[in-house]
């Protein structure tokens, strides 16, 4: 039993991301609920557009760099090259410095041209201007995160994050609220609220990065150490470093930017197409704001897991494949991709059935358009879920090219599909919720035969998807009549919300376990299993 937790420790540091990931989350639909009853929907939307840019502009300067940092730290930890591992982080630390400045300055003074021309949106420029610094603060975060995760500790980057979050949220509501008072009269007030919401991203972002620099300091003389008391004679030197790292980072930077790419090109073609419609400014980021700050917001908080599972699976392969355990490897394929299916199928399903409730819970929304929009794609969290872990997959086999060429064929795909419907089937938003979900499921589908073939690894059916399928329909069923009775009892949304999603949870778990859809060996191996057979077993459920 403890060389099989040992061997998945993955799980364990994944399951430390995961958990500081929905945490960090969970923060961020709290205070988006003021933060939208401050700003609207319309200044929602100006928020989200100026996210796509900066986003764009994060990726190409330093959103790669912890999982280049990490994967190459961790194939040096592992043979005990602690000189080679500092240099790399050196390296890296110099090299996110100059990129994430420059990509912070053209955003700064190119953010007229970027909310004109590629958003239609002028307004987008105050907030995106004001979000700019960010990329330079990040990039040098990242780098000192991948040399945490590198060193297989997952532990500083999940308090960062949720100290970073945290004061996002504060500096967040209180930076928008005094811009909408003291922009009240102004056309442009909801923009000017949106700058203060992106203002809590940024300092939110220094804070994270000061406790990393203070955590790095504390270790100094333990790391330096390591260093001075490493016996390799081989130094890499720093301009074949800069290769390593570019050839690192080019491929995740290009897969990266393909699936952010989307999300610009979705808004773009949207902007376009509802102006020639003859929606107005506002309308058309107001029905935006709606989409990426209530549908994504909500349907991405899963998809976190798969995201920090994907973080922790990379370094965990790469140790695996180093060491020539490629039965090993297919190991944690199965378990990684198995233990978020079991996440991914229950949150499509009661987001999709209990939508209004919900919408209704976090943002006081009863309006019957949002709730659609998640009953239509909400099993787009499937699809992102997997796509996500297998890409993180890819990565650690060294098939870094593979996720930009799967994510590309995608996105051609997606963009023309997109395209079709909202110019000639004009459904308006649902054209972006039903692309939110062609685009992914074309990624799942490639990186599946990909994968067969590259491994001869053929993916568990059963116990994977049919079973966490079932037992969510199971537990849909049930959490919607457990809804309907306590409203006709209670007449209150929030109570009868409440009790239908623990009872969902409840329910989920147990048909899971009655339909063995996991066993106790597998508990045993993520974080909390013990607590959890031991519970599972005074049910009489395992």
């Amino acid at each position: 039993m403890a060389t099989k937790k040992s061997s998945n420790n993955f799980l364990v540091q994944g399951g430390l991301l995961a958990f500081a990931s929905i945490f960090v989350r969970f923060i961020g639909l709290l205070y988006r609920i003021p933060l939208n009853n401050i700003i609207g929907d319309e200044g929602m939307g100006y928020y989200s557009s100026a996210y796509l840019i900066y986003n764009i502009a994060l990726l190409i300067s330093s959103y790669s760099l912890p999982l280049a940092v990490s994967k190459l730290v961790a194939s040096r930890i592992i043979t005990k090259q602690y000189k080679n591992s500092f240099r790399i982080f050196v390296a890296a630390l110099v090299a996110g410095a100059i990129v994430g400045l420059v990509a912070s300055l053209i955003v700064f003074f190119g953010a007229d041209f970027f909310a004109i021309n590629v958003l239609q949106s002028p307004r987008t420029a105050i907030p995106l201007r004001v979000l700019s610094p960010t990329i330079f603060v990040f990039s040098i975060m990242g780098v000192f995160r991948g040399f945490f995760q590198g060193n297989n500790s997952m532990i500083q980057t999940s308090i960062s994050q949720i100290i970073e979050q945290i004061f996002n949220a504060i500096v967040t509501l209180i930076a928008s609220y005094y811009l909408m008072r003291q922009f009240s009269l102004s056309i442009d007030s909801a923009a000017y609220g949106a700058a203060g919401a992106t203002l809590g991203t940024l300092l939110g972002a220094v804070a994270a990065l000061g406790f990393l620099v203070f955590v790095f300091f504390l270790n100094w003389n333990y790391i330096k150490r390591k260093v001075n008391n490493d016996p390799t004679t081989y130094v890499d030197t720093y301009s074949a470093i800069m290769k390593m790292l570019a050839i690192t980072v080019v491929p995740v930077i290009l897969s990266q930017t393909v699936y952010q790419l989307s999300g610009v090109l979705d808004t773009s073609i949207f902007q376009h197409v509802m102006t020639n419609l003859g929606y107005s400014e506002a309308e058309r980021n107001s029905l935006l704001g709606i989409y990426s700050n209530k549908f994504n917001l909500l349907t991405k908080l899963p998809v976190s897991v798969a995201t920090a599972m994907a973080t922790a699976i990379v370094p965990s392969i790469v140790t695996s494949k180093t060491n020539g355990m490629m039965m090993e490897v297919k190991k944690k394929i199965n378990l990684g991709v198995k233990s978020n299916m079991m996440i991914a199928f229950p949150s499509a399903v009661g987001l999709s059935v209990l939508a209004s409730p919900i919408l209704q819970l976090l943002f006081g929304d009863s309006r019957e358009l949002p709730a659609k929009m998640f009953q239509v794609g909400s099993i787009a969290i499937v699809f992102f879920t997997y796509s996500t872990i297998t890409n993180g997959v890819l990565q650690g086999l060294d098939k870094m090219h593979r996720p930009v060429i799967h994510s590309t064929i995608a996105l051609v795909i997606h963009t023309i599909i997109l395209y079709v419907l909202l110019e000639y089937a004009k459904i308006g938003i649902f054209a972006l919720v039903l692309g939110n979900i062609i685009f992914p499921l074309i990624v799942c589908v490639i990186n599946w035969i990909y994968i067969k073939r590259l491994l001869d690894y053929n993916q568990e059916i059963r116990k994977t998807f049919v079973i966490p399928l079932i037992s969510s329909i199971i537990m849909g069923v049930i959490a919607w009549l457990v809804y309907k009775g306590m409203y006709i009892v209670t007449s209150m949304n929030s109570i009868s919300t409440i009790i239908s999603l623990f009872a969902a949870i409840i329910v989920y778990f147990a048909f899971l376990l009655l339909l063995k859809g996991v066993t106790e060996d597998e508990l045993y191996q993520i974080p909390k299993g013990t607590l959890l057979i031991k519970v599972a077993k005074k049910l009489r459920l395992l």
